[in-house]
Order: C-alpha cells, then sequence, then structure tokens
C-alpha cells in the first residue's frame, strides 16, 4: 500500500511541479532525520518557554497588582476551566508577590534558554547544509542571534501595535506586517547561526515561505490551540495545556527544518547536489 501511494504520488508530481518541489522537500528532511530535528528544536523552545514565562508572571504580577479581578479576566480570556484555570489563578496571585525575583530569574533563564535555542537552530541549519559548527564561537552568535531577535520582537509588538488602531477594513494589513517580521526574522536566523555564507536570493524565498508559514500557524494556532488547551484541561488537567502547546511546537519544528531545506535545494539548482561540504565558503553566488 505504500509503495503503491508513493508510485500515484510521483505519477502526480510528474504534471505538478509544484507538488514535485513540495516533495523534493519532504524526502530531503527524511533523508536528513528532520523529524529528530524539529523534535530537538520543540524540546528545546519548550523549556525556553519557562523563564519566559517567569517574565511574563513578572510583569502579570505587577499589572494584577493595581486590578483585584485580573485573575478572572485571564482565565475567561483563556478559556480555562477546572484544575487548569485554579493554575492559572494561583500563579496570578503569586506573581503578585513574587514579581520582583521573578523577573531576575526570567532574564538569567531565557538568556541560558535562548543561547540554548540558537544552538540547536544552528545545529539544524549546519546539518542540513552538511557544515561544521564553529565550537565555542557559536556561543557569541548565539548572544547577537539573541540581541538581534530582541530588536525584532520589539519593533513587531510595536508595529503591531499601531496595527490595532487601524479599522478594521484594514485588518489584513496585519497580516502583511506580521508575515515581513517573520520574514525578516528567518532572514536573520539563516545569515548569523549557520557556518557558511551564501547569496541572500538563496535565503529570501525560503525565509518568505518560513514567514507565511509561521503566520498561518499563528493565526491557526489562535483557533485552535484556546480549544484544543480548553478540552485537553477538562480531561486531563494541566497535562492537557502541555500536550496543546508541544503539538503546536513540534509542527514550527517541522517548518524551520523545511525552511533549511528549501535553502539548500534553491543553492543547488545553480551549483549541483551540495554533497561536498560548504564549510567556510565565502560566498555562493
Amino acid at each position: 500500500m505504500r509503495f503503491d501511494l508513493q508510485d500515484r504520488l510521483d505519477r502526480l508530481a510528474a504534471r505538478r511541479p509544484w507538488l514535485a518541489w513540495a516533495l523534493r522537500v519532504q524526502r530531503r528532511g527524511g533523508e536528513l532525520h528532520g523529524n529528530t530535528m524539529a523534535s530537538a528544536i520543540t524540546l528545546i523552545a519548550f523549556i525556553s518557554l519557562f523563564p519566559l514565562l517567569l517574565l511574563a508572571i513578572a510583569v502579570i504580577g505587577f499589572i494584577s497588582s493595581s486590578s483585584s479581578n485580573y485573575a478572572h479576566h485571564a482565565v475567561e480570556q483563556l478559556g480555562l476551566t477546572g484544575s487548569a484555570a485554579q493554575t492559572v489563578t494561583t500563579a496570578i496571585s503569586t506573581a503578585q508577590k513574587s514579581r520582583r525575583v521573578a523577573s531576575v530569574i526570567g532574564i538569567l533563564g531565557l538568556l541560558w534558554a535562548g543561547l540554548g535555542l540558537a544552538g540547536v537552530l544552528a545545529t539544524t541549519y549546519n546539518t542540513v547544509w552538511r557544515v561544521t559548527g564553529r565550537g565555542v564561537k557559536d556561543r557569541l552568535y548565539g548572544l547577537a542571534w539573541l540581541a538581534g531577535m530582541g530588536v525584532l520582537l520589539a519593533a513587531a509588538f510595536g508595529a503591531a501595535a499601531l496595527v490595532e488602531l487601524l479599522p478594521g477594513a484594514l485588518a489584513p494589513v496585519g497580516i502583511i506586517v506580521g508575515v515581513s517580521a517573520n520574514t525578516v526574522a528567518f532572514v536573520w536566523t539563516s545569515w548569523i547561526l549557520p557556518n557558511r555564507r551564501v547569496a541572500l536570493r538563496y535565503i529570501l524565498p525560503a525565509a518568505v515561505v518560513g514567514g507565511v508559514g509561521f503566520e498561518v500557524l499563528t493565526l491557526v494556532g489562535g483557533l485552535v490551540v484556546p480549544r484544543l488547551v480548553q478540552r485537553s484541561s477538562e480531561l486531563y488537567g494541566t497535562l492537557g495545556v502541555v500536550f496543546g502547546v508541544l503539538a503546536w511546537m513540534l509542527i514550527l519544528g517541522r517548518l524551520i527544518v523545511h525552511v533549511a531545506v528549501i535553502e539548500v535545494l534553491g543553492w543547488e539548482s545553480d551549483h549541483g547536489t551540495a554533497r561536498e561540504s560548504v564549510e567556510h565558503r565565502s560566498e555562493m553566488s
């Protein structure tokens, strides 16, 4: 049955160039154990949530200290019930008491987790491009990546705030801004983290795919994940929330792997199959 399906896909791909291209991306990802790399990205990204949550708790603590109904409104907005709702309420109450300590620990933890995320992203790109890492220097590049991502996130949040002030008829502008911000983030990641240099014309198409894909994940996640979390929390409590978040992050991890593969396939279309190492090449144009 599997070979029959594969044969049908191959015949269909012969008449549909876009499908042939998608199958090439999928197969190359499979050859490079893309599922394993996506799982590693998911794990590190999930760990990064904890210091990020500490920072969020610290911010919530400062905000909620001036509003007695903040916890109730937060639970309603998230659509939580049962033990998950109680957990959020307790967390907000605790945040009001430990906001200063949480902010310090959150910043340090986010720096540590961010470097770990930069490391696994660099390893993913290096693996797809078949190059080795830089060793200790990767830490410095990781710090630079974090700083750049911080600036991009601040700019994206500022742009999103301005978009919220626009009339409802201009709502698509928000999607354009989101895709643009996501694309720049993918370009920045691909430019600084991997141990190779390629022309922007090979990075940009893949980054656009990543930017659009991430925006779709964000929009779909905004609709599906809260419902999934609500249903899971009713059945499994707080553990259900974890399942929902992990499922979304795993799809994101696969997207990142595919973006790196698209880069390589674009380069190979001009230079031939990149089976040899491209380490330390200053430019491949």
